[in-house]
């Protein structure tokens, strides 16, 4: 049996984490030949040092592309999905895989799938079929209409796939790789290292870290807060995340608030993070430039609620009961458990439902997105191709 070689381009924290599981799995079989391709936010610092976090996992980055164009504006995102198609297309014709794996709905993964789909190698993507708000959706579909394979999270993507026209042989609704990730981390070790938060801490922007009696008692109920820029409402990201932290305050809960990602509005988001800091007195909130996909997920197992407008909230929060307010139109129409409140970006509304899902606890177990098994059904299906 041939070797198959299947490149993975990874662009920033959130492709890494909903791919890791399967990373090893291809690692670990002597019918494939992994290839890992870092690039993007992937390897810029300031948005996590995801190269190191690659590598203390185990694997090899065998090639890294430049491509981000500074801005965080439509214009510079969509300048660089240009630059990440150029020398992706170079990256693929010097790698020569005989597959390209793509995840979800992300400007990096429209340039990978164009790059992939002109130059004729097959394109497997997951995650594709679902719905969301701001421009993912349509890149999503995009590339399922480019890709050859299609690995859905649930049921209702499939169908959503089909309906596109895809063939149906190709189509395997195999769940979430993310949860095979949240799975693992919870059986083995669910308990939050306190210390290592604490040395990652950067508030007032890394200049000074609160004392381990200021930081955050775990055992106590605490806000995670992941919120990040909507792309289509460029120029009102900096009123929402104002709303977002002025309801933390009120509610006067401590909270781990996590810097957003690299789309446009990106800025918008951090100034308002980092005007807020410096007005404010209010001790609280800790904020973290990033996290290792393990200590989040740990964090969400233990957080009292989760606020923002993350997919995890959607995915990983309805397998592990998470209780979330998904603020805003990021996530529009994305299927969901009984775990996520839904609210428009205004303070009052966040309060209360903080308050109301604080009350409520834990949810149970949803396995909308899968059990924890996509990873080996995935490489089952790769076995025979």
């Amino acid at each position: 049996m041939k070797i198959k070689k299947i490149l993975i381009p990874i662009g920033g924290r959130a492709n890494y984490s909903s791919i890791k599981s399967l990373l090893y799995k291809l690692k670990d079989s002597e019918n494939f030949n992994l290839k890992i391709l870092l690039f993007a936010s992937a390897i810029l610092d300031r948005y996590g040092n995801v190269k190191e976090e690659i590598q203390n996992d185990g694997f090899n980055i065998d090639k890294e592309i430049d491509c981000i164009i500074e801005g965080e504006t439509p214009l510079t995102m969509a300048k660089t999905t240009g630059l990440a198609l150029i020398e992706l297309s170079t990256a693929l014709n010097e790698l020569k895989p005989d597959y390209v794996f793509t995840i979800g709905d992300r400007y990096e993964t429209m340039a990978t799938a164009i790059a992939a789909s002109y130059m004729n190698i097959p394109l497997i993507h997951t995650m594709g079929g679902e719905v969301s708000g701001t421009i993912d959706e349509r890149i999503r579909h995009a590339v399922t209409k480019l890709s050859d394979l299609h690995f859905p999270a649930s049921e209702d993507a499939k169908n959503r796939i089909l309906k596109l026209g895809e063939n149906k042989l190709n189509v395997f609704n195999v769940g979430c790789p993310r949860i095979d990730t949240v799975k693992a981390v919870l059986e083995k070790d669910p308990k939050i290292n306190r210390s290592q938060l604490l040395l990652r801490c950067t508030t007032q922007e890394a200049r000074s870290t609160p004392s381990t009696d200021d930081f955050i008692d775990f055992s106590k109920p605490f806000l995670l807060v992941s919120q990040h820029p909507v792309t289509t409402e460029f120029g009102e990201n900096e009123h929402h995340i104002n709303q977002t932290l002025e309801a933390i305050e009120e509610c006067d809960t401590p909270a781990v608030i996590l810097w957003p990602n690299s789309d446009a509005g990106s800025d918008e988001v951090s100034r308002g993070m980092r005007k807020w800091r410096e007005r404010t007195k209010f001790t609280k909130m800790h904020f973290f430039k990033d996290l290792d996909n393990s200590l989040y997920i740990k964090l969400m197992a233990a957080t009292g609620c989760l606020v923002g407008n993350s997919s995890s909230g959607i995915r990983e929060g309805a397998f592990i009961g998470t209780p979330v307010v998904n603020i805003g139109t990021r996530q529009n129409n994305r299927e969901r458990g009984a775990n996520v409140i839904d609210v428009d970006p205004k303070k009052s509304l966040i309060v209360e439902a903080i308050k109301k899902q604080l009350n409520t606890g834990r949810y149970p177990r949803n396995s909308i997105y899968g059990d924890g098994s996509a990873s080996d059904k995935i490489i089952k299906i790769l076995k025979k191709i």
